[in-house]
């Protein structure tokens, strides 16, 4: 009976390291898909989930980048650029949490992308009228009140031949570059097939693209 008492007592630490163990993985898996500076999802973790949400029902894909934001970094530093893009995640979040099944991401640098259910294609002019409005409020830092702009491009994937997420980014990325052009604001995808050729699934010519002849500037 001691025996049986004895190696019951030692082998209740050696389960408590393996339990402590467990947690620890997995907050380090956690950790693994989340960008640390943004909270939001990983490019990879994004396109998983986003592929799998476009096959359950029409969606809209956006894609959103800011504008001013280099010389934002430029005049006020990149802590600054740093709480842009914490306060842009955040406040993007907030803005497709009552939209279930949403997901958002930041793609790297101040580009983001989401894709949000959209049973009634009506509705996206006000979604992204309302998403503009609040990414682009002024922020507080340090004591003083800050703002980047933004423009966002819009794919309906209910207008796509088929629900692919290369395909509706492609369009997204066409009109929010559309919306650039124009000052910034928001745009939908619509009309005939982009006519930009693509590089990585990114529109060629867009800063980070090159082709085997090419090295675009970054």
């Amino acid at each position: 009976m001691n025996d049986v008492v004895t190696a019951l007592a030692a082998a209740v630490p050696l389960a408590s390291g393996w339990v402590w163990h467990g947690v620890v993985l997995r907050r380090r898996l956690a950790a693994a898909r989340r960008d640390p500076l943004s909270g939001l999802p990983t490019r990879a973790v994004f396109e998983h989930r986003a592929a799998r949400a476009l096959a359950r029902g029409p969606h809209a894909v956006l894609l959103l980048d800011l504008d001013g934001f280099k010389q934002l970094n430029d005049t006020f530093g990149h802590a600054a650029g740093d709480e842009a893009i914490r306060t842009v995640a955040a406040r993007l979040g907030d803005a497709l949490s009552d939209r279930r099944g949403g997901v958002a991401a930041r793609l790297g640098g101040d580009e983001f992308a989401a894709v949000v259910p959209l049973p009634d294609a009506a509705v996206l002019p006000w979604l992204l009228g309302g998403l503009h409005g609040e990414v682009t409020a002024p922020f507080a830092y340090r004591g003083m009140t800050l703002a980047v702009g933004a423009s966002i491009g819009a794919c309906v994937t209910a207008e796509l031949p088929a629900p692919s997420l290369p395909l509706a980014l492609r369009r997204a990325d066409e009109a929010m570059y559309a919306a650039k052009r124009a000052g910034g604001g928001w745009r939908i995808a619509g009309g005939p097939a982009p006519t930009c050729t693509t590089t990585a699934g990114r529109r060629t010519g867009r800063p980070g693209t090159h082709t085997p002849h090419r090295r675009e500037a970054a």
